[in-house]
């Protein structure tokens, strides 16, 4: 059963206790970690660097900055081989490029994966690291290997750091509706699939969202898009009790939704920090995106679902047994990330999320929270199952749903 009640007396004591964290954070990590994060040069920075100076046939190649549908109409004008030339020569610029054809950013990061596992098979052999630098070294390398298997469509791919990727299942160009999941903190390259808790993954959350989609309704022609190209949080720090990284994140996500090709309905499916992550970014999103569902939500960065400005439908689920339910919903300064978007005056449309199994189990199949997200996914708004003591969370809404 879910429950979205609490009593005054209950979120007295959790300010009380959010106020004390927060001064024990600033005590210990200092009002510089909220404001400062240091950044280096990324390889895809350098490989937009070396594209900014390059030329084709004696022509030099559009900023990377252009406009998607400029950069879309450079490439329309490229010859076949031309458009392979510059995937295999600047990979990390051409695999990261809003505007180049899907196909080609997936030819291009299997080449930048191909080069990163090269990197990370010369440092397991490298005899200034420690067994735990080669130990590492080989971990990653095994991941890009499962990366790079046949039939893996890498949309995005940035090995700096812990990494940035993001992954297509489906065909992007064909669908009529694209889903697009966005994941909470811990997320990087090594987490971004998992043997073990597969559905707490963004590759698994992914691939029961589409498979839920394709049983929901088999004619609809669906993609869906795991999306892990922003740099998460780590932990539960000061990085997660604030939205510097949500709001870096918010504009990476519109820039990619942006440049999807087709015209194809959105959903976006935002997990735990990665709905703070959708609640910064609302504002800006494109007119396709049709539908935001939250779940596991600390906050959307608004005190209500009409002040994200966005025109899209808010959807919101929390599991009973979810812990996020006992972080307190305020903002002091910079830090929390207001009100709760399972608060009946927040003004979303209340999702059952039976069966979800806490914090992490959302998109488990099975469960009533997946049947509905894939519900949402496909656009039959009378399949959906509101939540426990809520009538009418699809209220005005009629099944809708595309060949």
């Amino acid at each position: 059963m879910t429950s979205f009640d609490s009593s005054p007396q209950l979120n007295v004591w959790r300010a009380l206790l959010a106020l004390a964290v927060v001064f024990v954070m600033l005590a210990t990590t200092g009002w510089t970690a909220v404001h400062q994060h240091r950044r280096a040069a990324s390889p895809v920075e350098a490989s937009r660097a070396e594209w900014s100076r390059g030329h084709l046939g004696g022509r030099l190649l559009p900023s990377p900055d252009t406009s998607p549908d400029r950069l879309a109409r450079f490439f329309a004008g490229l010859t076949a081989r031309q458009r392979t030339v510059l995937a295999l020569r600047y990979p990390l610029a051409v695999g990261n490029m809003n505007g180049a054809p899907v196909s080609l950013r997936y030819r291009a990061n299997h080449r930048a994966l191909a080069d990163a596992r090269a990197e990370e098979l010369r440092r397991m052999h490298d005899n200034r690291l420690s067994a735990a630098g080669h130990r590492d070294a080989g971990q990653r390398m095994h991941r890009l290997d499962s990366l790079m298997e046949p039939g893996r469509q890498v949309l995005a791919f940035d090995p700096m750091g812990a990494g940035r990727v993001a992954e297509v299942l489906g065909d992007l160009g064909s669908a009529r509706r694209v889903s697009v999941v966005v994941p909470g903190v811990d997320t990087d390259l090594m987490t971004f699939q998992r043997t073990q808790r597969r559905y707490a993954a963004p590759l698994g959350m992914a691939a029961a969202l589409l498979q839920a989609e394709r049983r929901a309704s088999p004619k609809t022609r669906t993609a869906v898009i795991a999306w892990a190209d922003y740099t998460a949080p780590s932990g539960l720090g000061m990085d997660a009790a604030t939205a510097t990284r949500a709001e870096d994140g918010a504009v990476r996500l519109n820039s990619l939704l942006r440049a999807l090709p087709g015209r194809s309905d959105v959903a976006l499916y935002c997990h735990s920090y990665g709905s703070v992550l959708c609640g910064v970014a609302a504002r800006r999103l494109p007119a396709r995106v049709s539908d935001i569902a939250v779940s596991g939500s600390p906050g959307m960065r608004a005190s209500t679902a009409a002040r994200l400005g966005t025109g899209a439908r808010v959807w919101a689920m929390r599991d009973a047994d979810d812990w996020i339910r006992d972080v307190p919903n305020l903002e002091v300064g910079v830090l929390g990330h207001g009100a709760d978007p399972v608060s009946p005056a927040f003004g979303a449309r209340l999702l059952s999320a039976r069966g979800a199994r806490g914090h992490a189990g959302y998109f488990v199949p099975g469960t009533e929270s997946l049947d509905n997200f894939a519900a949402i996914g496909v656009g039959s708004f009378g399949s959906v199952r509101c939540a426990d003591g809520i009538d009418g969370c699809h209220r005005a809404l009629t099944a809708s749903v595309p060949a």
